[in-house]
């Protein structure tokens, strides 16, 4: 079914659908991963957007049951250069057409990607339009210039848990949205750490990580007050991922602020800018943002190069923190933005990338570690 992808500036290419009739609209942009589009799908740092994988062949080994980092698919629509029906693989339960189909979200194929991918990289990412129905260029730009800018959304709300959530054998338990969260959610007598976990839109593999670390999880909505986090009483607090603008999420940036020095705390990709926003840094938005799993990191501390996962549009000001109190720990090697930070009087710490990877290296994985000795630590000097 032929198809029109129409960009604000004006650039138009032409497509064709693989799940049928439908219109998408949102900002476009890239991923440079080879493998993993099921766990791209499933991000919910990616919700509105649309994706065109850079890599031209997409759909070989079907989707599976195991591999999704949240409970639906986030992207606004699917672009990719050839779609392969026929897929191969033993865990695959599904074709990727039905996947999308089954999650009322459009897929392309037959669209030039490196060509966006170029004009986006040079460019900038940008709000577009997609559609089987409308397919008049001029209309279909209008269209996309009609839509809202990522910047001043909160984003975060929208993805968010409705409710709290423990993590049991692989999968969320809901608590009763009338239980109250406090000191009694963690009668478990394990000996494990006990860990509330912010979810700005959290992968499900970070919590996997963090239970493999030695962790019992709490999962929490975004707009969990300050007061209702010391009633928990937690051995350490994590600040997930997600989607968007970090400076449009006041009230958590405020409930973070409040709670520095109390627990230790763990923050990734935008819990990493929260973090940042916290301790009085500013963010801003990337050219094209860094979205794929062979982003090249230094960690200042050894020398070491990480290759990391990632997926953001806005970074931290690595300028806005270099005061006393904070230390620069990792520089992402292509272009110099801030990728790490700690405290060196609080316990805190926080990257940028992602190293629960899913898809992606493990280069990063010693962070969990970090993150139970950072608890270990605190807890000894209390």
């Amino acid at each position: 079914m032929k198809a029109i992808l129409a960009l604000e500036d004006g650039r138009v290419f032409k497509c064709r659908s693989f799940t049928g009739d439908g219109e998408a609209s949102a900002e476009v942009v890239f991923n440079t991963g080879m493998s993993g589009y099921q766990e791209v799908l499933t991000d919910p740092s990616y919700s509105g957007q649309m994706v065109t994988m850079t890599y031209p062949l997409v759909g070989n080994y079907g989707v599976n049951t195991e591999d999704v980092e949240s409970d639906r698919v986030q992207v606004a629509a699917f672009l990719v250069r050839e779609y392969q029906a026929a897929y191969s693989n033993y865990r695959a339960t599904q074709s990727l057409r039905d996947y999308l189909k089954a999650h009322n979200i459009m897929g392309v194929e037959d669209l030039d990607t490196r060509a966006l991918t170029r004009h986006l990289r040079n460019t900038g990412a940008m709000r577009g339009f997609l559609s089987t129905r409308v397919l008049d260029p001029e209309v279909c730009v209008q269209k996309a210039r009609e839509l809202p800018t990522m910047e001043g959304q909160d984003l975060a709300s929208r993805v968010t848990t409705p409710t709290a959530y423990r993590w049991r054998d692989g999968q969320p338990v809901f608590l009763e949205s009338d239980c109250p969260l406090d000191h009694g959610l963690w009668t478990n007598g394990n000996g494990r750490f006990t860990v509330v976990a912010f979810d700005f839109g959290i992968k499900y593999n970070i919590i996997r990580c963090l239970e493999n670390a030695g962790c019992e999880v709490v999962v929490v909505p975004a707009a969990t007050d300050a007061r209702t986090i010391r009633a928990m009483a937690p051995d350490g607090l994590f600040l997930s991922n997600g989607p968007g603008d970090p400076e449009p999420v006041t009230h958590v940036v405020a409930t973070i602020r409040d709670l520095l020095g109390e627990f230790p705390m763990f923050g990734i990709c935008l819990g990493h800018q929260i973090l940042g926003l916290a301790l009085g840094g500013t963010t801003y938005k990337l050219k094209f943002g860094h979205r794929g799993i062979n982003q090249p990191v230094q960690n200042l501390d050894n020398g070491k190069i990480e290759v990391t996962s990632q997926n953001h549009g806005f970074v931290v000001d690595i300028d806005s923190l270099k005061h006393q109190a904070v230390e620069i720990t990792h520089v992402n090697l292509n272009d110099g933005t801030l990728e790490g930070f700690r405290h060196k009087e609080l316990p805190l710490f926080a990257v940028q990338y992602h190293p629960e990877a899913s898809p992606g290296p493990h280069d990063a994985h010693y962070l969990f570690a970090n993150f139970i000795n950072l608890i270990k630590d605190h807890q000894s000097h209390a």
